[in-house]
């Protein structure tokens, strides 16, 4: 069996086979077409093809990656989309080998995950309360965000049917379609009821207006039906702004980070943490351990008398 003639062809059957088979998430299969696009590009260029490409190619193809300035983690997630390209190429019978199985990549950098403080979530909060427009609808937003640690899509993409009823346990569909149950703060709780009575209202006014009702919890007149995450990005900054913390600093995820690290501080089961942040290995949760050990070791550096520099007369 061959592959299909065009390299765009290839691309378009791999992503539609992790989205059926893997229930791959839509940023994911963007992630792959673009990386694999660009190499489609480059092996064009040079008169090659995905049916041909030998594993030269490839590693000039990554060389030319590297002189153009890219990160690690960018070289890094190409070839890893690359490989899979390959081998589903090779597991199809489109191709009688792998060319990518050998080529080792740059590896990912180990640097450690931006968190906030617990003053500086605190102060996001208020901000969020004090909000002139949609301050019910914000802190709700920004309350589940830190009870929980969920991803910015997790968080825009829930159904109301899942905040019915005051829960304690709030269930979340993760990456894969995997579900996991995540409890819920007292702040949280009293946040999700305040929101739940304005949407009920505001809904209300859609349903006499003959619109249809929503299903998601922080609904949005476009297209997709609820908030994105790039408007929840700019959100988040704005807040930011206004509560006097560095907005360079603060994203959806620096606050699941802040999340991970609090728990982690206050005694938490690493374990737990994984469970609730939807981890599938607990070795991708051990990063927060690091977090927590620099911290600690800046305070030592910082306030213990014996760790300061002693000045001569």
């Amino acid at each position: 069996m061959t592959g299909p003639d065009g390299m765009a062809r290839w691309i378009q059957t791999f992503v539609a086979a992790q989205a059926a088979e893997l229930d791959a998430a839509r940023n994911t299969q963007l992630a792959y077409a673009r990386d694999l696009s660009d190499a489609a590009d480059w092996l064009a260029d040079k008169g090659l093809h995905f049916a041909t490409a030998t594993q030269d190619d490839i590693e000039g193809y990554l060389i030319d990656c590297d002189a153009q300035g890219l990160s690690r983690a960018t070289r890094a997630r190409r070839l890893s989309s690359i490989r899979q390209l390959f081998r589903f190429a090779f597991e199809e019978g489109w191709r009688p080998d792998n060319p990518a199985i050998r080529i080792k990549g740059p590896g990912k950098s180990k640097s450690l995950p931006k968190t906030l403080t617990i003053d500086e979530v605190g102060r996001l909060l208020q901000a969020a309360r004090d909000c002139d427009v949609d301050a019910t609808r914000n802190t709700c937003l920004m309350e589940l965000l830190y009870a929980t640690g969920m991803r910015v899509t997790e968080l825009v993409t829930l159904p109301v049917s899942a905040a019915r009823g005051d829960p304690r346990m709030l269930l979340v569909r993760g990456k894969g379609g995997k579900e996991r149950l995540v409890p819920l703060s007292p702040p949280a709780r009293t946040a999700v009821t305040a929101w739940l009575a304005e949407w009920d209202s505001l809904q209300e006014v859609r349903r006499l207006a003959g619109k249809p009702i929503s299903k998601y919890l922080f609904p949005t007149r476009g297209k997709i039906g609820h908030m994105t995450r790039q408007r929840f990005f700019f959100l988040i900054k704005e807040l930011a702004t206004a509560a006097g913390v560095p907005p360079d600093n603060v994203t959806p995820h620096t606050m699941r980070h802040a999340f991970a690290t609090h728990l982690l501080a206050g005694g938490a089961d690493l374990r737990a943490i994984q469970i609730m942040l939807g981890h599938a290995d607990v070795a991708t949760t051990e990063i927060y351990t690091h977090v927590l050990d620099q911290a600690l070791s800046d305070l030592v550096l910082t306030h213990h008398p014996l760790a300061r520099k002693v000045t001569t007369p």
